[in-house]
């Protein structure tokens, strides 16, 4: 590891929100992860597999644009500070479901529209004030592949631990450490010294400034560009997430600490992928790396698809995932660098409404497809679909000279006058 690697780190701020963020992110992948093997253990249903992903992530669809308005509009800080202590509420009364009731599905999906909600304004405000935790603003890209790192490190550790919890422990353990994890990052953004926030005039309404977001979407190529890139990604090939609780059971024959390898695996290869676009050294065509990895995704999920043998069945995965990593990653790392501060939140919404609304319409479509024509062909033609994407990232390459790279952040990217929080 070189010293790039860790550059945000050398801000306090930013070090106090990784490490609290590092905890909980643990027990939120726990918490996925239990979530998953409970609807599926107690419905048998693929179908609602989908339906317990639609349930979070399409109600923080519908509202991200709003959440985005919010995070430029108010103090971003004092936002996410209300949307986590939120969080922690819902953990709470997850728990207590769980623990009270056999049957808890409805509770459970219930539950995770109200997290939806919670995200739709927690997302945009914990995106964008990465930017103003770090204090050498050319540390940006790195701070961004170094939050992929740690959201795929705990996605890496949590459903692991998640597996052998539940059939050690049962799943109510996995709802209840999350819960508690909630204080690790409520403290660190307690101990935060951030300047004064100085509220800006805005001479529009809420709806005004959203259309004006939306406006500024629309004009500038390159972000849209970005942004229908990973709304094919997350309509077409991510969702093939939502299938492994099948792999574990019905392909591999395993049980919940089956499908927390599984899961685990995405995660490694995603870890190994934040780390090595953490470590790119300045002038990396961040362009071209998404292009490639693309086809490294699809690969990986066609040589996984049908792999009878589990060991190497995860390696395929690992593989798929490095790959994967880049999607989510470099997208949010261009976005972040391209777009004018005043819109910075609201760029941010667009990226999360998109796959917010794209993964769960698509884990819908291929949880009824894997009924239709099984669970191995419908990932397999995620993978050849990729590859499909993976050309499209090509055909952009070619037409477009300008390209954005590692150390090239544009003038956007100057500090604001006002002191942002």
């Amino acid at each position: 590891m070189t010293v790039t690697t860790f550059n945000a780190f050398k801000s306090r701020n930013y070090r106090l929100f990784f490490a609290g963020q590092s905890i909980s992110l643990l027990g939120t992948w726990m918490q996925k992860t239990a979530v998953s093997w409970v609807i599926y253990s107690q419905t048998h249903s693929k179908l609602m597999l989908g339906v317990s992903v639609f349930a979070t992530l399409f109600p923080s669809a519908l509202l991200t644009p709003v959440g985005g308005v919010f995070s430029d509009r108010y103090n971003r800080y004092r936002v996410l500070l209300l949307t986590q202590v939120l969080s922690m509420v819902q953990a709470i009364l997850l728990t207590t479901v769980v623990f009270f009731k056999n049957y808890a599905v409805w509770e459970i999906i219930l539950l995770s529209v109200i997290l939806g909600l919670i995200n739709a304004f927690d997302v945009p405000a914990r995106q964008s004030l990465v930017y103003e935790l770090v204090d050498d603003k050319k540390d940006l890209p790195n701070a961004v592949a170094l939050n992929s790192s740690m959201v795929n490190l705990s996605k890496l550790i949590g459903p692991a631990i998640a597996g052998i919890a539940i059939e050690k422990l049962g799943e109510v353990v996995c709802f209840g450490l999350n819960a508690i994890s909630f204080i690790a990052v409520i403290s660190s953004l307690l101990l935060m010294k951030l300047p004064t926030y100085v509220p800006r005039l805005h001479t529009k309404n809420i709806l005004g400034e959203l259309a004006e977001g939306f406006a500024y979407v629309k004009e500038t190529s390159s972000i849209r560009f970005i942004i229908i890139m990973l709304a094919l990604v997350s309509l077409l090939v991510l969702p093939f997430t939502s299938l492994m609780p099948v792999y574990a059971k019905d392909v591999f024959r395993g049980t919940a600490s089956t499908f927390g390898l599984l899961d685990s695996a995405i995660g490694l290869g995603a870890f190994i992928g934040a780390i090595f676009l953490a470590s790119l050294k300045p002038g990396g065509n961040l362009s071209k790396i998404l292009a490639i990895n693309t086809f490294v995704f699809g690969a990986g999920l066609i040589l996984f698809s049908y792999t009878p043998w589990y060991p190497l069945a995860l390696f395929f995965l690992v593989i798929g995932a490095f790959g994967m990593m880049s999607q989510i990653t470099i997208s949010n790392t261009l976005l972040q660098t391209q777009a004018a501060p005043a819109m910075r939140g609201r760029v941010i919404s667009m990226f999360v409404m998109v796959y917010a609304s794209a993964l769960p319409i698509g884990s819908l479509i291929v949880g009824t497809l894997s009924e239709h024509i099984g669970v191995q062909a419908t990932v397999l033609g995620e993978g050849i679909l990729a590859l499909g994407i993976g050309v499209l990232h090509l055909r952009h390459l070619h037409t477009n000279k300008p390209r954005q790279t590692v150390s090239t952040l544009p003038e956007q990217l100057a500090p604001e006058v006002a002191p942002p929080v």
